[in-house]
């Protein structure tokens, strides 16, 4: 459905008169699953774009302020619960605006800096009280589950592709996730650690937003943007700094590589590209450990 500024303003002004006044304008990176919209100068509207995404709604009003005051880092809070109504056929919130620019290289002024204060949020992510948070499931799209459950489009995708990737390779990294199982308690995890929801200013990390995918659970997940963002000095940092062992590494591995796999003729060119770019990262980082090794 058609997710607009209309909208926007039509669902305030029935649900929360008192802010009807506040003008509405897009975000400038309104994001895949939810749309979102400033309403004012402090405040944004995030709506999912479809029901599968909907079931995040729920979590994100019940766990964001617990998350919030337990975090070295500012998060999004909920200020409103929206329901469902005569236009709009699922719940959404209202929220408080954090400032800062997403992610990119030309906005990190120390990328290793960078990358040991991601691990340091993470970390502290991990070391909250999960009892009784939200197991993994649909509403995180499997995140924090086993990576069973992408072996079929995993596969499916390596054989597509043919000749244009090295499969034998590439099924060496998926098999070794595969077999490095999660065996300890569930913890809390992001589901989606990604440039678009990680904020920065005049350079550093400063805030961490898109909790959509959480839950509690396998926290491997949140290791892929070793290989999406960060590289030789800035990857060895993160992975210092969050204290992972070598099983986590090799699931968190899994999962960039798929994606990777299921993005690498995506139709939008800069996904397109930075599938390619982190199945190379993969493959480097495999055949440098295997040199080492030797």
């Amino acid at each position: 459905m058609e997710i607009d500024v209309a909208l926007v303003r039509r669902l305030v002004a029935r649900q929360f008169p008192r802010w009807a006044h506040l003008p509405v304008r897009p975000v400038a990176y309104g994001g895949w699953d939810n749309r979102t919209f400033h309403l004012g100068a402090d405040l944004t509207v995030r709506l999912p774009s479809a029901a599968g995404y909907a079931l995040q709604v729920g979590k994100e009003q019940r766990w964001l302020p617990f998350l919030a005051s337990r975090l070295p880092l500012p998060v999004p809070v909920p200020v409103a619960a929206g329901a469902p109504d005569e236009d709009y056929p699922w719940p959404w919130s209202v929220r408080r605006w954090i400032d800062g620019d997403t992610a990119a290289v030309g906005r990190v002024g120390d990328t290793t800096a960078f990358a040991v204060a991601l691990a340091g949020f993470l970390t502290a992510l991990r070391d909250v009280e999960a009892t009784d948070g939200p197991g993994a499931g649909p509403h995180s799209a499997g995140r924090g589950g086993p990576l069973t459950s992408y072996e079929e489009d995993t596969r499916r995708a390596v054989d597509a592709l043919g000749d244009r990737i090295p499969s034998d390779a590439v099924l060496a990294i998926w098999e070794a996730a595969l077999a490095a199982r999660w065996t300890g308690p569930p913890v809390w995890f992001h589901g989606d650690v990604a440039p678009g929801n990680l904020l920065v200013r005049d350079g550093r990390l400063a805030a961490v937003i898109d909790f959509g995918c959480c839950g509690v659970g396998d926290p491997a997940c949140d290791t892929v943007i070793a290989w999406t963002f960060l590289a030789g000095s800035a990857r060895a940092a993160f992975r210092r700094t969050l204290g992972v062992d070598d099983a986590t590494w090799a699931r968190g591995r899994g999962w960039a590589l798929w994606k990777s796999l299921i993005t690498y003729d995506d139709p939008a060119p800069v996904t397109r590209a930075l599938a390619r770019r982190t199945l190379d990262a993969l493959l480097d980082e495999g055949a440098a450990g295997r040199a080492g090794s030797a």
